[in-house]
């Protein structure tokens, strides 16, 4: 059979391509293979160019009390990076005419007591530069750990705290902020804030495995945290009780790899938001440490050099890690999901966006 020279270029084009991929798959799972042996890494790492997964795995075990290994059907607890969902529910709301970004708190929730009240933005919130006191990060135990408290006492108690500085000139990452913003959320809109993010991104985007999390819930093949022990060899403790419930919009969500990329790329293909409201979500504040709406967003040289633009989420509590990277001119995304504190996540996340890099560049 004889072939064109245009077949006959489409045909070395796909072969390339073919080997490109084969070589990043096979530098991330070397890689992997040192994490499982050395690290006792145990959790699921996926990344996607243009949306398509390139690589997924799923290491080590869900629960260790009853040895249930980690699959593609296991869900993951992601604390902050609920905060990224409540971040695209407000600019959704800013793009309907319903909230601006400098408006007060009180514009919002006028039965709101605390200093900031009047003075505090609604971008000052997105930043954490509300400049709070921010009670409910000093006072952990109590906050999270002790019982149950409904969102109105929460606030009451953690949230209305004096100003230990000038809203918006400061950075001091707390949960409070974004709980604050949960209930705008909720006052807007008339429902509780699990209810809004069912019917505006979770069913739309087809993000079926995840949801809002209660205390008292019982899901299917969530996974369980663990903290490390630091010995030799590695042994595992549960963490203390807590109410998942009081993290409210600022952590109580469980999600997989694969819905989390649902989110992403409706987030930065704009199937979400219109592409000036991301633009607008993801423009970093210098001065307050590169945050932007949800992400933080920086130039990050990655491997032999090459300096990338990424918006970056994490989520931490209890033993359980999230970590989410964009690379926003290239489309790739990296989402690490982890149990267990057997590894550093922010190192990680950029040896395996270097591996995987790598892999692509070494087949060219």
């Amino acid at each position: 059979m004889k072939i064109s020279k245009d077949g006959l270029l489409v045909l070395l084009l796909l072969l390339g391509l073919k080997a490109a991929t084969y070589g990043q798959k096979a530098q991330v799972e070397a890689l992997m293979n040192r994490y499982r042996a050395k690290d006792n890494f145990n959790g699921s790492v996926l990344i996607a160019k243009n949306g398509k997964i390139d690589y997924v795995t799923y290491i080590g075990l869900a629960n260790r009390e009853d040895s249930i290994k980690y699959s593609s059907k296991a869900k993951f607890h992601i604390f902050s990076a609920t905060k990224t969902f409540t971040a695209a529910l407000i600019m959704q709301l800013y793009e309907q005419g319903k909230i601006h970004l400098d408006s007060s708190i009180a514009t919002y929730l006028p039965d709101y007591k605390g200093e900031a009240a009047h003075k505090a933005t609604i971008r000052d919130l997105l930043t954490y530069s509300s400049g709070r006191d921010k009670r409910e990060m000093r006072e952990i135990a109590e906050a999270y750990n002790s019982t149950i408290w409904p969102v109105d006492s929460f606030i009451t108690r953690y949230c209305s705290e004096r100003l230990v500085t000038q809203p918006g000139t400061r950075f001091a990452y707390n949960n409070g902020d974004f709980i604050l913003l949960g209930k705008i959320i909720e006052r807007l809109y008339g429902q509780p804030f699990e209810e809004v993010l069912r019917q505006k991104i979770l069913t739309p985007l087809g993000m079926r495995n995840t949801d809002y999390l209660h205390h008292e819930d019982v899901i299917a093949h969530l996974d369980r945290g663990y903290f490390n022990s630091g010995s030799s060899p590695v042994t595992f403790s549960r963490p203390t009780n807590y109410y998942i419930d009081n993290y409210f919009s600022a952590g109580a969500m469980y999600s997989t790899p694969t819905d989390l990329l649902l989110f992403d790329q409706a987030l930065f293909h704009h199937r979400l938001l219109k592409k000036e409201t991301v633009q607008l979500m993801l423009t970093p504040y210098k001065s307050l440490g590169d945050v932007a709406f949800g992400f933080w967003v920086y130039p990050k040289q990655i491997g032999e050099g090459t300096t990338y633009v990424v918006a970056e989420r994490q989520g931490y509590g209890y033993g359980h890690h999230t970590n989410w990277v964009h690379l926003i001119d290239q489309d790739i995304t990296l989402i690490i999901m982890s149990n267990s504190n057997t590894v550093d996540p922010n190192k990680m996340r950029w040896e395996v966006l270097s591996a995987y890099l790598k892999g692509s560049i070494d087949k060219k």
